[in-house]
């Protein structure tokens, strides 16, 4: 089955609060979504980052907390 889709797209002001390596963005229509992702050692480091110690607490969650 073959459909021919022409649309018209006028985005006059689009706001992306946050991108991740999962983050699928899409206008218009797409027939199939080919997931593509890379890793980038964007900073040259050389060996991993330093072990955290164990007696540190967060200073705030990521997920907001909502009292039922």
């Amino acid at each position: 089955m073959i459909f021919n889709i022409h649309q018209t797209i006028q985005i006059n002001m689009i706001k992306i609060e946050s991108i991740a390596n999962s983050s699928v963005f899409q206008i218009g229509s797409a027939g199939v979504i080919k997931p593509y992702s890379t890793l980038a050692n964007t900073g040259g480091f050389t060996e991993p980052a330093p072990e955290i110690e164990a007696d540190v607490t967060p200073l705030a969650s990521f997920v907001p907390f909502t009292p039922s």
